[in-house]
């Protein structure tokens, strides 16, 4: 997933990258190794914004984790309810 904009463009073996991630899960730490990539490749060549783009590697996932609410254990979930 973390090679998919050098293989679009085929640029794979002209370039050597060296990252660091810090928290989420595997899925979102390729995600946002994949995104950097991708912009990091426009600001060498412009031109390649467009290919980058219809394949899907310039927008960031807009998803948040939801507050949690007072008076719940978590975001939704609610404490067990007894009728008695």
């Amino acid at each position: 997933m973390v090679k998919q904009p050098l293989a679009l463009l085929e640029v794979a073996e002209k370039y050597d990258i060296k990252a660091n991630l810090d928290g989420g899960g595997f899925t979102g730490q390729s995600q946002a190794l994949r995104l950097a990539i991708a912009r990091a490749l426009v600001k060498i060549n412009e031109e390649d914004k467009k290919k980058l783009k219809d394949a899907g590697f310039m927008t960031r996932d807009s998803r948040e984790v939801e507050r949690k609410k007072p008076g719940r254990p978590k975001a939704r979930r609610r404490f067990q309810f007894s009728k008695r």
